[in-house]
């Protein structure tokens, strides 16, 4: 049998056909095609809209300044999944990991309890996705820090949450606009009005 039929994918089939019950964090690995970025909530499969100039920027930004400022035990890593559990594989676009959760070159996943903070810049094409259901489901895995980046007139306003644990939900401890500066998960300062900066990275 054909890697394709294996998975649910007729040879002819340009999407795969979901099982009755969903599909699992395992399959995001091993279904043949799939468009850069794909992710697992509730055993479905989700497909990316095209990122824009500002997310992309965005990204970049708190990707650089999280990885130069962050302690030697962590580091910040861009569109890396998560495994919630065994029907949700969502992918943040920036986290903060410690660096012994690298687990080699082929690793294309995080445990949450490895995820120090996820950051997610609201798309268009999914704002409830990054408001309400992914904070939900980050909070509920224990994952102790949050941000939400949102665009205002080409800049990034950034807010900032902490869990309860006694309630395993979020609370907002800032809305940052032009500047971020946080003393949790560590101490770090960000100029956002930098996003449209030319930086030594890409």
């Amino acid at each position: 049998m054909s890697a394709a039929r294996e998975y649910g994918l007729a040879d002819h089939d340009e999407w795969p056909r979901p099982p009755a019950d969903g599909w699992t964090a395992d399959d995001l690995d091993r279904l043949p095609n799939l468009p850069p970025h794909t992710e697992l909530i509730d055993g479905s499969l989700v497909f990316t809209s095209p990122r824009t100039r500002f997310h992309a920027r965005a990204v970049r930004l708190l990707e650089n300044a999280l990885m130069d400022q962050a302690p030697e035990h962590l580091e910040a890593i861009r569109e890396m999944t998560i495994r919630l559990d065994r029907r949700n594989r969502p992918e943040p676009d920036v986290l903060v990991v410690p660096v012994e959760a690298d687990t080699g070159p082929g690793q294309t996943w995080f445990k949450p309890e490895d995820v120090v903070l996820a950051v997610e810049v609201v798309s268009a094409g999914s704002p409830a996705r990054d408001r309400e259901v992914r904070p939900g489901k980050y909070a509920r895995a224990g994952m102790p820090h949050y941000w939400r980046v949102e665009e205002n007139d080409g800049l990034p306003v950034v807010y900032v949450y902490e869990i309860d644990p006694a309630t395993a939900s979020y609370g907002l401890t800032g809305i940052h606009h032009k500047q971020l500066e946080v003393e949790r998960p560590f101490p770090l300062e960000i100029d956002l009005t930098a996003i449209d900066r030319r930086g030594p990275r890409a």
